[in-house]
């Protein structure tokens, strides 16, 4: 999905967490989103994520960044629980993507659902399947499902990740029972604390973000592959998250103060805006 006019750069954004090297943001003129520019190649890909900081594939809690990070989690595994069990399925069958330590797959087993992962890091699968009973697999287990074998898809924070991104939603369409939900959380770049943040909103992430969505390139990239929006939701302890990790980069020490107030700002915001920090947008199959 390679940009036609890769020139004018949106923004120029370092990664602060791995390499240090800066990368620009481009728009994409077919959805609207923006993307990195240049983006890695699948091979220099992985090295970017050799970070004992990339939370998400651990379960460290070695200083109260990390500790906080993990109460919340605990709080967004029941809301996103709460969520599934939502919609109507008599299967439920549930695949995610990018699951990591596979927390959330063990909070839906313990509830009845059929629960199956993908999660390339080999380190986060190991510990995923001990709690899922060596259901989390590989990327390449993808094209080994059969077509229409769940009722529910989600994606926590893993699309802005996934190269490929036309081959990859093809793929997940294929795999979803017909009037199947895909669910898919990504942050926002329309929100305040993006723009209060800029070139050192954590959220950006380069270069392991690689499309940096807003609500109307989702529903145009997901529109394309005939599924429709139905409802976005908010993920408002997101904003915290990232202003806290964004006062990091941008003053050089973790002010707590600083980034619990511009989060709370961002969240106060966002209920006239409906621009959270993150955005939860579960989307139809048809």
């Amino acid at each position: 999905m390679a940009n036609d006019n890769p020139i004018k750069a949106y923004l120029k954004v370092k990664d602060h967490s791995v390499s240090l090297e800066q990368f620009s943001l481009i728009q994409n003129s077919k959805y609207g989103f923006l993307e990195t520019f240049p983006q890695p190649t699948s091979e220099k890909l992985p090295d970017y994520y050799k970070s004992e900081d990339y939370i998400s594939h651990t379960n460290s809690k070695r200083n109260l960044f990390e500790k906080v990070y993990h109460v919340a989690r605990i709080f967004s595994l029941n809301q996103k629980l709460k969520l599934i069990n939502s919609f109507s399925t008599e299967e439920k069958a549930l695949l995610d993507v990018g699951c990591g330590t596979g927390d959330f797959l063990e909070v839906t087993k313990k509830n009845n659902w059929t629960v199956f992962g993908i999660e390339p890091n080999v380190e986060a699968r190991s510990i995923a399947n001990k709690k899922t009973e060596n259901n989390v697999f590989d990327v390449e287990q993808l094209s080994k499902f059969n077509a229409s074998s769940f009722d529910v898809i989600t994606l926590w924070h893993v699309l802005e990740h996934l190269p490929n991104l036309d081959e990859q939603l093809l793929i997940l369409k294929k795999l979803l029972k017909p009037n199947g939900v895909l669910i898919v959380a990504v942050p926002n770049h329309k929100s305040y604390d993006a723009q209060y943040y800029k070139e050192f909103w954590a959220a950006y992430d380069v270069p392991r973000h690689l499309w940096h969505f807003n609500k109307e390139s989702i529903s145009n990239l997901f529109g394309e592959f005939s599924m429709k929006v139905e409802k976005i939701k908010p993920m408002y302890f997101d904003a915290f998250y990232v202003s806290l990790l964004s006062e990091k980069y941008k003053s050089g020490k973790m002010n707590f103060f600083k980034g619990l107030w511009i989060g709370l700002c961002s969240n106060f915001k966002s209920l006239k805006t409906k621009e959270a920090s993150s955005l939860i947008y579960i989307i139809k199959n048809s």
